[in-house]
């Protein structure tokens, strides 16, 4: 999806630059002001926070670049996204507001009053760009930015040497013009296609994709836990972690060029996924394998090098506020976010025990919405679609994964569970996150946890009442077939409204899953 460009736009789109006289009266009048601080924001479209080397992920030198930058700065322990599907979340970064506050529920546009980061930043002189995910990336069709690059012209959202080159160009023209940089830098890394999978062969026009540094034999990974250990499961993760690899190349390319360009001291750099791995159980789903995200802040003189965040939770509507305030710009009213600078340097701060996530709907506009909330020990999951009818379907049943699981479902009832759990859910879920974050022993049922069930529902509702979730009416009659199927009535009409199915995700419904995002 692209937006409506200026000429001015064009130009710097295309690769060209506007010679700095052009820009020359602008410069000399920002020139008594205070150098203000840039900021790079990097994200990985669908990596797992257990894929990184930081993170405890044992597949040999999978992430030496970010393990480095977690050197570097400081790696959050509880860091989540708020929604586990690309371009809500990514909604969710540039505004501060939880998805169904601000209209970003799907792929689509926000509601266009809400203020948004790129914004607030370009209004305050920021020259703005971005590398890959630009219209995922960019919540309204009004935002331009100075450098607007998407897959197409990034090999693929997967060329590093594509991304050094561009990001370079950009952050030595905004040195030139004296002007602080907002760059997004976003890899399309390891969303699927996976690295030299059948489906990666399949795509982009038979077009030949730059390989990663390394590639991984299904010997050298570890299945997740969430996931059957089956050898064509332990093939498509060794293809996913491939593409891993190849992320972390980007993520050196584009701090090579930071480096290069000089502003490496007086640069924010923010890193974290937008969700987890494209696999059952993980991305479009509220699983903490779903929203759990490799946070890493690195801000010379401001964060100390190898430092941990480990006990405040860390919400993906906090990026906005807590870019602005290190910048020192004001914060826009209506965002439910609030910014972490006491964390970053080793502070405490109230409100962060918990910490809420949200899904709608896929790629194709099947509706399926969720609600969790996480404390430090357990995780509670609403899911008011689930009827016992409705089938689940997303991007993550296109590969080998859930094929494999589906056919070993037939002889092995432990599969066929986790089978049939991922298609039909539950209306509730409780897990003890601490014992079980691989979400495989549903607790709802167990009377020795009713209290911390009735505690965590609770909380849910009383967050719902206070940012006006219009699901809060399916939580209080839960119990009631009626009362749900009525709620779900309403959301297939909304899906319908902006362009989706009522029928999406139905028993008889013979749709192939959505793989484009």
């Amino acid at each position: 999806m692209s937006v409506p460009l200026s000429r001015r736009s064009f130009l710097r789109r295309a690769g060209m630059c506007l010679g700095a006289a052009a820009l020359a009266p602008a410069r000399l009048a920002r020139a008594a002001a205070p150098k203000r601080l840039n900021v790079l924001l990097m994200t990985m479209d669908d990596l797992n926070c257990d894929s990184v080397g930081a993170w405890g992920c044992k597949t040999p030198d999978i992430t030496p670049n970010i393990d480095r930058l977690a050197r570097e700065g400081m790696r959050f322990g509880r860091a989540h996204v708020t929604i586990a599907v690309c371009q809500p979340c990514r909604s969710a970064l540039m505004t501060g507001r939880y998805p169904h506050r601000s209209g970003g529920e799907g792929f689509h546009r926000i509601t266009k009053d809400v203020p948004t980061l790129w914004e607030e930043l370009a209004r305050a002189g920021y020259a703005t760009g971005i590398l890959g995910k630009a219209g995922h990336s960019t919540p309204k069709a009004s935002i331009k930015q100075d450098m607007y690059l998407d897959m197409g012209q990034l090999g693929r959202g997967r060329d590093p040497s594509l991304y050094h080159k561009h990001a370079l160009q950009f952050m030595s023209q905004a040195a030139k013009d004296g002007r602080p940089f907002f760059l997004m830098a976003n890899s399309h890394d390891p969303h699927r296609p996976f690295s030299g999978s059948d489906q990666e062969k399949g795509a982009f026009g038979g077009a030949a994709v730059t390989p990663p540094s390394r590639t991984y034999s299904p010997g050298e990974v570890e299945v997740p836990g969430f996931l059957a250990e089956l050898p064509e499961v332990r093939r498509e993760i060794a293809e996913y972690y491939s593409s891993v690899r190849r992320c972390d190349d980007t993520t050196g390319a584009v701090l090579r060029a930071l480096k290069e360009s000089g502003q490496e001291a007086g640069t924010l750099v923010i890193f974290l996924s937008d969700h987890g791995m494209p696999l059952p159980f993980a991305k479009t789903n509220c699983y903490l394998h779903s929203t759990r995200t490799p946070l890493i802040v690195r801000w010379p003189g401001k964060v100390k090098p190898g430092s941990v965040e480990a006990e405040h939770f860390v919400s993906g509507i906090d990026m906005m506020p807590t870019i602005l305030e290190a910048a020192g710009l004001p914060r826009p009213e209506g965002m439910d976010g609030f910014g972490f600078l006491p964390l970053l340097s080793g502070g405490k701060q109230a409100g962060r025990e918990r910490v809420f996530t949200q899904f709608h709907q896929t790629s194709g506009r099947g509706r399926f919405p969720m609600r969790c909330v996480q404390d430090a020990r357990f995780g509670y999951l609403f899911s008011p679609w689930s009827d016992g009818q409705r089938v689940f379907r997303n991007e993550s049943q296109s590969g080998r994964t859930m094929k494999a699981m589906a056919a070993a479902a037939k002889d092995d009832p432990k599969v066929a569970a986790r089978v049939k759990l991922f298609l039909y859910r539950k209306v509730e879920e409780l897990y003890d996150l601490k014992a079980d974050p691989d979400c495989l022993h549903d607790l709802i049922g167990d009377p020795k946890c009713s209290k911390e069930a009735d505690r965590l529902r609770g909380e849910l509702e009383a967050w719902m009442r206070r940012t006006e979730d219009p699901a809060l009416e399916a939580l209080l009659h839960r119990d009631d077939p009626e009362a749900l199927a009525k709620f779900m009535a309403a959301q297939n009409a909304a899906a319908r409204a902006v362009g989706g199915g009522a029928g999406a995700g139905r028993k008889n419904n013979k749709k192939k899953a959505d793989s484009r995002r």
